[in-house]
């Protein structure tokens, strides 16, 4: 090792997924020394983020590949090499593309592994705004919500503005649709007097048959708004509609939210807010060995065959924990990803006539086979969203996986999105391998996050984090807000000093005008008394 790491930390953190590193900031931001290592050459692990040329890279197996991503393969849909006229009408008209122009363009792309949507008043955003680790990420709101019906692509009215200007329902299904999500707003505020009482239990969809809306509204509610599936409770429906209601109007016309540069800037901003509060990061080291002593109070981690470090507890990924540590291997939910590049947005030409910009935006549209028993998410990203060049776009694919062929998985999903694969530019597809292991007895002092769950936001894994933090440290508060640089006071500092510079120019200038009148008028107070004082004391 190029330098010996400290022996002793109060936690040790495995992998640097996002699950990881939330509990990593949290237990770094209470005051315990962490140390924070991966075995690969970058942050995230499944959650990471890659350009065209490190994805590619992966693929290949010419890179470190993450223990937690399997069945790799993908196939370009364009030459190696364009031909000299070829490139020059490319670089004229910017429609005509090789794979060597992509890799020259590759530092543009930020390819997601896992990506994710962020609901505006979602658990992520709040716990990201609580602890002020906001400041270390940028964010884009969504341009579109998308649905299928009757195989045309639907765009699903959002706010009351986009309900009354839409053109795609007719003036009826508008009331019944703004009565409908009115209705949702008000659920729970009076359980007593509520009218679907009688729905408690049964199917959300019994409920919204009951309200007598058109199958078109139907579709928007069911896969875009709440959604659900057909054995959905009425409960569930029901609070997902008002979690999608709630977050609307908090950054733009949708309830959604995307991060700049992609998802893998989320796990990276833990690190950094770990950072700051003094954890330690080392990437590119192997785990040989993590066991307990035998006395049970400290667990010995050895990194590379070279050193040998204590702590307190180690909080190890899936994809880290040591073959002599996995007492049980459970399949949890393995989850089929496919990546796409593309020369036209969702929607294709009609994508900027209905709201998606004329560079395609981001868009978010969930699918269903034609029987209704599988789903998956598509997220489009385009050029505005940090993640590609102008003129291509990403489609991301993640569905529940049935099979070990992750192609064979999502091709139902593929057809509805690509029907002309003249358009396809790329396509890649692997496997998101989620196992959950139980160690042997560590006496509670290894504990194994979990893996990505098929889920839109981050909930479950941060209720995943939540839980390991409070098994850690059950009397701390986790991730409590960070003061911002300007709000911290360095011992022999003047408070005062501190809140003057955070004012305008002007404002400052008036203050100083102030200070200074204030100096002068106790100057000639003083000045008075002790001119005073000399004429009492010869009265007397």
């Amino acid at each position: 090792m190029d330098e010996e790491l400290p022996k002793e930390f109060d936690l040790i953190v495995i992998g640097t997924g996002f699950p990881e590193t939330v509990v990593a900031a949290a237990a770094s931001r209470i005051g315990k020394t962490v140390l924070h290592i991966d075995p690969n050459e970058y942050y995230g692990g499944s959650w990471s983020s890659f350009s065209l040329e490190a994805f590619i890279m992966l693929m290949d197996g010419r890179a470190i590949r993450n223990r937690e991503i399997t069945h790799f393969q993908y196939q370009w849909h364009i030459p190696l090499e364009a031909e000299e006229e070829m490139q020059e009408q490319c670089e004229a008209n910017n429609q005509k593309w090789s794979v060597s122009r992509l890799m020259q363009l590759s530092r543009k792309f930020n390819i997601d592994l896992c990506p994710k949507i962020l609901y505006s008043s979602g658990k992520l955003v709040q716990l990201l705004i609580s602890s002020n680790i906001c400041r270390y990420a940028e964010f884009r709101a969504i341009d579109r919500v998308c649905t299928v019906y009757q195989n045309e692509l639907l765009n699903v009215p959002c706010s009351r503005s986009d309900v009354f200007n839409t053109k795609d329902l007719n003036i009826v299904e508008k009331r019944l649709l703004m009565k409908f999500l009115t209705t949702c707003m008000a659920y729970g505020e009076n359980k007593c007097e509520e009218d679907s009482v009688e729905f408690r239990g049964r199917p959300f969809s019994e409920y919204l048959k009951k309200q007598q809306i058109t199958e078109k509204i139907n579709r928007c509610i069911m896969q875009a708004i709440a959604m659900v599936n057909e054995d959905t409770s009425f409960e569930e429906g029901m609070e997902k509609t008002k979690k999608f209601l709630q977050s609307l109007g908090r950054y733009g016309n949708t309830p959604f939210i995307f991060p700049m540069y992609g998802c893998g800037e989320i796990p990276q901003c833990f690190c950094r807010f770990c950072a700051v509060f003094g954890g330690i990061y080392c990437l590119k080291k192997e785990i040989t060995d993590i066991h307990v002593e035998e006395n049970g109070n400290k667990v010995i981690v050895e990194v590379e065959n070279l050193q040998t470090i204590q702590a307190d507890y180690v909080v190890c990924s899936p994809g880290n924990l040591t073959e002599q540590l996995k007492a049980m291997k459970e399949v949890k939910n393995h989850l089929s990803r496919g990546i796409f590049l593309s020369i036209q947005p969702l929607g294709g030409g009609e994508s900027a006539k209905n709201g998606g910009g004329t560079d395609g935006g981001v868009n978010l549209l969930r699918l269903l086979t034609s029987d209704g028993q599988r789903e998956a998410i598509c997220i489009q990203l385009s050029c505005p969203s940090g993640t590609c060049p102008k003129g291509i776009y990403i489609y991301h694919l993640i569905s529940p996986s049935i099979s070990n062929d992750p192609a064979t998985d999502l091709q139902p999903f593929k057809e509805v999105i690509f029907p002309d694969l003249s358009l396809l530019l790329m396509s890649a597809y692997f496997t998101i391998t989620s196992y959950n292991y139980e160690p042997f007895d560590t006496n509670g002092r290894i504990l194994v996050t979990d893996p990505p769950f098929y889920e839109l936001d981050y909930d479950l894994s941060i209720e995943n984090a939540y839980e390991i933090f409070k098994k850690l440290y059950n009397d701390a508060e986790f991730l409590p807000r960070a003061p911002d640089p300007e709000e911290i006071v360095i011992e022999g500092e003047d408070p005062r000093a501190l809140i003057e510079n955070q004012l305008p120019e002007d404002l400052r200038a008036q203050l100083h005008e102030l200070e200074m009148a204030t100096h002068n008028m106790d100057i000639e107070e003083n000045m008075n008394i002790r001119a005073v004082t000399p004429k009492a004391m010869e009265a007397e």
